[in-house]
């Protein structure tokens, strides 16, 4: 279900947040268009964070790269590489309302970033929502090859060592499919989300330079599965 925002009624952070814990979220059309829809779609992608698979082959490149990982450093360099045209897809559904409201929530504590650096180059990341035990995962992009996959192994761990217990994907990709994203009716998303609200997941419980090794055990992956 998609409906067109009322340009007249202003759309704040508190808006923006209330609309979440109502399994709504904002998209737009394309880069130029300065409206919003609200979308609640019908299926809804989540992420089981008890149900996260880590292929072996990454598990290796998370051990070995020259890759870390740091949060919340560069919201706009995330939302820039997230916002970025690439192949198979010429533009983007973040407008300037969107960058503008999720710095806003930034801000506030309630945006996040999972940024996958190689020395001081940002070579991937993802971003999202944090709402009680509930993370909305926005968007993510690579420069590098796999530095998604390590933004979003990172994330998982971190949300499993603050106690959070949903991670709503919005849509399920083959990317995702990979990593144990299922598919659910929205009434029974709203029940996992209105679950999940009533706990205060802790985004920092795990430290902010957590390295491959602490990452991987806290996904159940050990050395001999390397």
């Amino acid at each position: 279900m998609t409906s067109r925002d009322d340009i007249v009624i202003e759309i704040t952070p508190q808006v923006l947040l209330k609309a979440y814990s109502c399994g709504i979220f904002p998209m737009a059309e394309s880069a130029d268009d300065h409206a919003l829809y609200w979308i609640e779609p019908q299926h809804r992608g989540i992420l089981p964070l008890d149900g996260y698979h880590v292929p072996r082959r990454l598990a290796r490149t998370m051990r070995n790269s020259d890759f870390t990982v740091r949060v919340d450093t560069a919201y706009d360099a995330v939302i820039d590489g997230c916002a970025a045209s690439r192949p198979g897809r010429r533009s983007t559904w973040i407008n300037g309302r969107i960058r503008a409201l999720y710095r806003e929530l930034f801000v506030l504590g309630h945006c996040h970033t999972v940024e996958v650096w190689q020395g001081e180059r940002l070579v991937g990341g993802l971003y999202g929502v944090a709402l009680g035990g509930a993370f909305f995962g926005e968007s993510m992009f690579s420069y590098e090859r796999d530095t998604s996959k390590i933004a979003l192994a990172h994330l998982v761990a971190r949300l499993i060592a603050g106690g959070y217990m949903l991670l709503d994907t919005q849509f399920i990709t083959e990317h995702l499919r990979q990593f144990g994203a299922v598919e659910v009716e929205r009434g029974e998303f709203q029940t996992r989300l209105d679950a999940a609200l009533k706990v205060s997941g802790d985004f920092l419980a795990l430290p902010r330079d957590a390295g491959a090794e602490q990452v991987l055990a806290i996904l159940g992956t050990g050395p001999a599965q390397s």
